[in-house]
């Protein structure tokens, strides 16, 4: 059955995430406390199409660019990390669910609003057997698990006829144990549990092998065309995740400059630390590191946009560079935050002041495997030197 919907513009979208700031940052702290996002957080997402934004067309979805991505998630990240992770996290699994066969794609969005989470790590195994494979296998780090309807997984297929290589696959959550243990420092709220596979069947028809999809291949025949579907993994992946990043920054600054009026700097004569040239060097270092960080994460979904509609081959290079972009703007926020939670005072560390959570927050961001500054710094100068890359994640 194909669905017909009004699919809303780039500014409708950014507008709608804006409405909701104010709900998901009454939430935040229930959230971080009881370790998963709050479900009215996630009924208000549903409601305002968040979760529609990589659906394909004839589901109802938007079929969103990644620019509407970064923009969305900068305003979802003012309110709250947790959430804004947690909704970019589903944008991911989602698209990488449209590159499986359509009819697998008809079962996994026949649930309206579906949330599909997963990761990039090979941490189980799996043996090829009649119409499929059979895996166990463990997975952490899974944000919104606790929400979520599918998991995307990878595992290491093991078979008597090949190399070993890694594979990806869609399994209900229903399919799946479910471990509490996100006990974290940071994005407590993003419910990030472990998974558990247990002689877990799945179909040859959900199994795709995960090197084709780093390379941009997909089997799906209704999506080839389209253009969000034809860029590979790792860019669009990259681009999902830091308008959230963007978004922290930003909120650190409306924490800092909504309490600045009240403040004075003890143990000084500064009756107002607004009127101390120290806040003032801070603050425009900060800002503009906010603003730089933007840059970068405007320039990658650009480069992700602009090569998906002309349908062109990406460089090395081009890949490498996503990814750098995707770490400058994690280093160039967590600046910005370091500088206005320095500057937010002793009163800042209390529970209940928001800066001293983003901090914490931005902080496991910078730690995330894929988003490490230095790893992907690291990564973009070796190209630049002419080496290969040193992993398949490009």
């Amino acid at each position: 059955m194909v669905l017909t919907t009004e699919v809303p513009t780039r500014e409708q979208l950014v507008r709608r995430a804006s409405e909701l700031v104010p709900l998901l940052r009454k939430n935040a702290a229930w959230s971080e406390e009881n370790r998963r996002i709050h479900d009215e957080s996630i009924e208000a997402l549903a409601d305002a199409g968040i979760f529609k934004m990589r659906v394909p067309a004839r589901y109802g979805g938007y079929e969103s660019d990644t620019r509407t991505l970064v923009d969305v998630a900068t305003e979802l990240g003012r309110a709250d990390g947790s959430t804004s992770w947690t909704a970019s996290v589903y944008w991911i699994p989602t698209w990488m669910t449209c590159l499986f066969p359509d009819e697998v794609q008809d079962e996994v969005f026949s649930t309206p609003d579906v949330r599909v989470c997963g990761t990039l790590s090979p941490t189980a195994m799996a043996a090829p057997v009649d119409g499929g494979v059979v895996v166990n296998g463990k997975w952490g780090f899974i944000s919104g698990a606790l929400h979520s309807h599918w998991q995307e997984i990878v595992a290491i297929l093991v078979g008597p006829d090949s190399e070993p290589y890694p594979i990806m696959a869609l399994v209900p959550m229903s399919d799946l144990q479910v471990v509490d243990d996100w006990y974290t420092a940071g994005l407590k709220g993003t419910g990030s549990v472990s998974t558990i596979a247990q002689d877990l069947f799945i179909p040859s028809e959900r199994v795709l092998p995960l090197p084709a999809i780093l390379q941009g291949q997909l089997a799906s025949k209704l999506n080839a065309e389209t253009p969000i579907y034809r860029a590979p993994l790792l860019p669009v992946a990259s681009a999902s995740s830091v308008g959230t990043v963007v978004g922290m920054a930003k909120a650190a600054g409306e924490a800092f400059f909504q309490r600045l009026p009240e403040r004075k700097i003890t143990y000084t004569d500064y009756a107002s630390q607004a009127e101390a040239p120290l806040t003032h060097l801070q603050v425009a270092d900060a800002t503009m590191k906010v603003d730089e960080a933007e840059f970068h994460a405007r320039r990658l979904a650009d480069l992700v946009d602009g090569k998906s509609v002309a349908g062109s081959p990406w460089t090395l290079e081009e890949r490498v560079r996503a990814r750098a972009d995707m770490g400058a703007v994690c280093r160039l926020a967590k600046e910005a935050v370091d500088i206005f939670a320095t500057a937010s005072g002793g009163s800042s560390i209390y529970s209940d002041m928001p800066i001293q959570r983003i901090a914490r927050d931005i902080q496991a961001v910078n730690l995330h495997a894929l988003m490490h500054p230095n790893t992907n710094a690291e990564l973009y100068g070796r190209v630049l030197c002419g080496l290969e890359p040193n992993t398949l994640y490009v």
